[in-house]
This record gives C-alpha cells, sequence and structure tokens, in this order.
C-alpha cells in the first residue's frame, strides 16, 4: 500500500470532533479566573502598566505589536519578593522540551507539553520560570496538575523586574516538524537551540478566551473551539505534498482526502492572527488556472483585517489581494520554503 493510501486511511478513521468535554486546571495556584473576578486582577501588564498589553493578541505598543501568550501575575512571594507559585500542567501529556538556560531564549527557561490524548494535539508551554523541576525530563508523561516549575521573571537579555514577573502561558499548534529546515534557508546567523519548539514555529491561540468559553460551557474542546474561529483569510496552495501539519492534525480538515480525488492542493483558513485551523483538499479541477507550486489569496474579510494591525496576512499589490509577511512564514514552514 502506498504511503499515499495509507494516510488517507489514517485520516478517514480519525474523527472530526470529540464529544467529551475536557477536564482542565489553570496553569498557576491563582483562583480568580475560576472566580471570574476582572482580567485585572490576575493579568501582568507591560511597563506600561495598561491591563491589557498582559492578553494574547495586537495588544502592545498601540496595537502594533503580538503577544502570542497570556502573562499571568503570582498570588504568592518568597522572603525577597520573588514570585514563588508554582506551575501547573493544565491538561495530561508529554514533555517535548525543556530550556533551562535562561539566556537562550526570549521565553527564559521554559517547558513545552504536547498534549497527544486531545483533538487536534495542541501544545501549551510555560515560560519565564524561575526554575524547571527536576522531575520533569523530555519525553516523560505528566499529569493534569502535576509541577513544572516555579513561575518568575527569566529572560534573554535583561530580566523581568521582580515587581513584574509572571508566568507566560501558550495554547498553540507546532507548524512543522521540519522546522530547522526553515531556520536554515532563513540564515538567522544564530543556533536554534529550541529544535521544532522554537517561538517561531509556534502558531498560539487565546488562551484566555478559550478557558473562558471552557468555563462558562460554550465549549468542550479545542474542536469546538477552533472550529468557531473567524475567517480573516482563506488562500489556495497548489501542492500534491502532504505536510506533516495535516499528518498531526487531521481534525482540521473540512473533508477526507480522498473525497478530493488526485490530491493537487489545499485551501487555508486563518483567524485574525494568522492560525491555520480549517483545511480542504483540492484536486486538479478545483484549482483551474493555478499553477503547481502558486499560491492565491482568494477570500479576505477587509473589515477584521483593518483590525489586525500587528499581523501582516494580506495585502494589495497591482489590484489583487496577495499572502502577507506574516502568512507567507506560516506557510513556508508548513510546506517548505517557497
Amino acid at each position: 500500500m502506498s504511503l499515499l493510501l495509507r494516510f488517507l486511511l489514517l485520516v478517514s478513521l480519525v474523527p472530526v470532533s470529540l464529544a467529551q468535554r475536557l477536564e482542565l486546571v489553570w496553569p498557576t495556584p491563582s483562583q480568580a479566573f475560576l472566580e471570574k473576578r476582572s482580567f485585572e486582577t490576575y493579568i501582568q501588564p507591560t511597563a506600561s502598566g495598561v491591563a491589557e498589553s498582559g492578553l494574547f493578541g495586537c495588544v502592545r505598543s498601540g496595537g502594533a505589536q503580538f503577544h502570542e501568550g497570556l502573562d499571568i501575575r503570582p498570588v504568592k512571594r518568597d522572603r525577597k519578593g520573588e514570585p514563588a507559585d508554582p506551575i501547573f500542567a493544565v491538561l495530561p501529556g508529554v514533555v517535548r522540551h525543556i530550556s533551562r538556560v535562561a539566556g537562550n531564549s526570549n521565553y527564559g527557561r521554559y517547558v513545552v507539553l504536547e498534549h497527544p490524548d486531545v483533538r487536534p494535539a495542541i501544545y501549551t508551554l510555560y515560560a519565564h520560570l524561575a526554575s524547571v523541576d527536576g522531575g520533569i525530563a523530555i519525553g516523560q508523561p505528566v499529569a493534569r496538575g502535576q509541577v513544572l516549575g516555579v513561575m518568575g521573571r527569566s529572560a534573554s537579555g535583561q530580566a523581568i523586574p521582580k515587581d513584574r514577573g509572571h508566568l507566560h502561558f501558550e495554547f498553540g499548534l507546532a507548524l512543522t516538524q521540519n522546522f530547522q529546515r526553515w531556520y536554515d534557508a532563513k540564515k538567522f546567523g544564530s543556533k536554534n537551540d529550541h529544535g521544532m519548539w522554537n517561538g517561531m514555529n509556534l502558531s498560539g491561540f487565546d488562551p484566555l478566551e478559550f478557558f473562558t468559553e471552557w468555563r462558562d460551557g460554550r465549549v468542550d474542546n479545542f474542536m469546538d473551539y477552533l472550529s468557531g474561529q473567524r475567517e480573516v483569510v482563506r488562500v489556495r496552495v497548489s501542492t500534491r505534498l502532504i505536510p506533516d501539519f495535516v499528518r498531526r492534525y487531521p481534525e482540521l480538515l473540512t473533508r477526507q482526502a480522498a473525497d478530493a480525488g488526485v490530491l493537487s492542493g489545499w485551501e487555508i483558513s486563518v483567524n485574525r492572527t494568522g492560525l491555520p485551523f480549517r483545511l480542504t483538499p483540492l484536486n486538479a479541477t478545483e484549482l483551474a488556472g493555478q499553477a503547481m507550486g502558486e499560491t492565491r489569496v482568494v477570500s479576505v474579510d477587509e473589515a477584521w483585517l483593518r483590525q489586525c494591525r500587528c499581523k501582516h496576512l494580506a495585502l494589495r499589490k497591482v489590484g489583487r489581494w496577495v499572502e502577507g509577511r506574516d502568512l507567507k512564514n506560516t506557510l513556508d514552514l508548513i510546506f517548505g520554503p517557497r
């Protein structure tokens, strides 16, 4: 049996959505979110003092700078005034990456978990830790609520000030297992110390929005949440490649790959921050007029695009929409440098 046929069979056996309700814990001891207190009581702002600057999205530099996660302030400090909250795994998972050297990343010391028992198998990331628990190791399973480390203020370069120590927390999808290929093609001139768990390979979604929807019973799981995302840009990529992104997150497909016939490309929908949340396999008829290897922007929600000041997803060029630099990076990571 060919690899393509094996993949098509695999995808046909994967449920599009799972009905069960997830059980999660908040990643810190703070009870403010569960008590439905205002986010200002548990979110750590930047030096600006604007509480929104600790949220996810285009929240910094007047909306021009993107923040990938949620910054959660401590509820406990030690005698020196340092954050002392333990940090918990929000779901059962597997440790995929540990960075114990603060200077190796803007995340400082951080831990990445992958959650293969949920659909899609998202990652969670816990950053700026003062220390990583000595009992965890890469490849090791962890339980929901297991301690991963201690909240801190570690970062590359200058440390975060003591009074602004916090946990940076993320939910998201990893764009490719072949990140090093993309990284090398970019010629950054520095070593990648983090494999595929480098922040440039991680595409997040809003943790507070998800937690709120889940807490209030509007979604039960990640597929419920992701299927409700608003499409801001839709593109078609002409390629016969089945990227590992599809193999790892088959639940994001709108139809089985076998239903497309002979695979000739993909239609991909992204939300306001560029997260690819819906993919459709396409055949040659559906890609009529599009050359192999070509990418076309086929739909843009202009009103929402104007609100995404910090993400360059699409722009008008010679009277037509083309992919912006952030969307191009995402597609290059998924499909390989083009």
